[in-house]
């Protein structure tokens, strides 16, 4: 049926039909996208509440006659259950990020990107909002009261009662109370999008274009800053997130005038409100609609809520003092102790002594790769070690190396996995072979890389008898 109306609209608005119709990976909304190839190509949309794309029509076409990056609307159905749009690729700005997001490390394009971004964001928040309609917004006009008890309930049913934390409900509703009139102080007429994250920005030709807009409503600004700095698996260093505040708050001086110290005190607020807000969010998609997606992310956002919490909210104790036995929960443990643990990962000749271990915990695993096939009898491989490409593909070829470490890495990861879970700080994993120049120096190098890559922990990895060091630090 969805094939039909948009070839039908397609037909419409071009005077041809599509060369095919794709369907298209859907996000946490129940909308449905597909890519119609042609002259031109197109994303049709398809959607279960016609409420809720009328919203996002008139959105687009106000802040497209506004000159803000957004993607155009060329056909819409008769009932607004299906549309087309521009096709703005395939790349999020939350992909593109992917590989600073793992390592922690983002680099000069990234940065650029992430700054742009947050620049533009007042634009649609103050420019945004000049004649807008507000009583068009789906599902509520308006960031009120209202809104804000329904979040914080949603925290507090679909996440806090399904960890099974005790509380006393009136004292937390007490304090949800106080909440709300902290965030309801101050009237705003700005446009507050509400769902702004690296997810909901796509960028084509280098440029940001902002998307899924459809949830947002005349509200406070901070709520979008907090939404974006602390989407839980952005994962931005804290370094990197005060740069990005620092760029939001001098474009925002062209709108209003605010002290910076004020603006950091309200948007405090905001960081707090939007985490149990996404709590709440990760609970229902990921206990109640089983939906794995969302329970990964939860560690992420209960490590942002315990950085929060470490300076505290005077104005919440009791709400303070859940959320922090919230965060010591076990499950949620092991996000926080990756920061703790130092795994030390070494090669070693037995004919010059096992290592010992400095940490002081009395050493570790010592496995002995002598029983595996060695390049070094063989002369082209004398000269070299386990890190070069000759002496890799020997080992691997061969395939001894490979069943060996195959069980190593079973035995280590539960070992880490438990460590991890415990609070422990070391563990010593030591590799030996004879000269500590082939067998051992891969295996050394394949089981850091492994685990680093695994559990994002910090490894201290040493190629004793090579004179080798690095440190392959935590990813946050």
């Amino acid at each position: 049926m969805n094939y039909a109306l948009l070839e039908n609209l397609y037909l419409q608005h071009t005077g041809h039909k599509p060369d095919c119709i794709e369907p298209l990976a859907g996000a946490g909304s129940n909308r449905q996208y597909f890519r119609l190839q042609g002259n031109p190509t197109l994303i049709g949309v398809c959607g279960t509440s016609v409420e809720e794309n009328h919203a996002f029509l008139y959105m687009s076409h106000h802040f497209a006659e506004k000159g803000l990056p957004v993607p155009r609307v060329y056909a819409v159905s008769e009932d607004e259950n299906c549309y087309l749009q521009d096709d703005l690729g395939n790349t999020l700005l939350f992909d593109v990020i992917a590989q600073s997001r793992e390592s922690g490390n983002f680099g000069t394009e990234e940065r650029e990107l992430l700054k742009q971004t947050i620049r533009l964001l007042p634009r649609f928040q103050f420019e945004g909002a000049q004649g807008m309609d507000f009583s068009i917004c789906y599902p509520q006009p308006e960031f009120n009261r209202r809104s804000v008890l329904w979040d914080l309930n949603y925290f507090k049913y679909c996440f806090l009662k399904a960890t099974q934390v005790d509380f006393q409900e009136n004292r937390l509703e007490d304090d949800f109370e106080r909440l709300a009139d902290r965030l309801l102080k101050q009237e705003y007429s700005t446009f507050m999008y509400r769902d702004f994250q690296s997810r909901n920005v796509m960028i084509k030709d280098g440029q940001p274009y902002f998307i899924d807009f459809q949830g947002g409503r005349k509200g406070p600004f901070y709520y979008d800053v907090a939404s974006f700095l602390w989407q839980a698996k952005a994962r931005y260093p804290e370094e990197l997130r005060q740069e990005l505040i620092t760029e939001y708050f001098h474009t925002l001086q062209n709108y209003i005038s605010i002290e910076k110290e004020t603006f950091l005190a309200e948007l405090r607020q905001f960081v707090l409100f939007r985490t149990l807000q996404v709590l709440g969010a990760y609970g229902f998609r990921g206990y109640f609609e089983q939906k794995p997606h969302f329970l990964q992310s939860i560690p992420y956002a209960i490590e942002n809520l315990r950085q929060l919490l470490s300076e505290g909210f005077e104005e919440y104790p009791y709400l303070c003092e859940i959320l922090k036995n919230l965060t010591e929960l076990k499950q949620f443990a092991y996000e926080r102790n990756k920061q703790k643990l130092t795994v030390r990962v070494m090669s070693f000749s037995y004919r010059k002594g096992i290592p010992e271990d400095p940490s002081g915990n009395g050493g570790g695993y010592v496995f002995d790769c002598r029983a595996v096939h060695n390049p070094g009898r063989y002369e082209q491989y004398k000269s070299l070690t386990g890190l070069d490409e000759p002496v890799i593909r020997f080992l691997e070829e061969d395939g001894e190396i490979t069943t060996f470490l195959q069980h190593v890495d079973a035995l280590v990861d539960q070992h880490v996995h438990r460590y991890l879970e415990r609070g422990f700080t070391h563990l010593s994993i030591c590799f030996g072979c004879t000269g500590g120049q082939h067998r051992s120096v891969y295996s050394a190098q394949h089981v850091a890389e492994h685990l680093h890559r695994k559990f994002g922990i910090r490894i201290e990895l040493i190629h004793r008898e090579q004179q080798i060091r690095q440190l392959l630090e935590p990813r946050p």
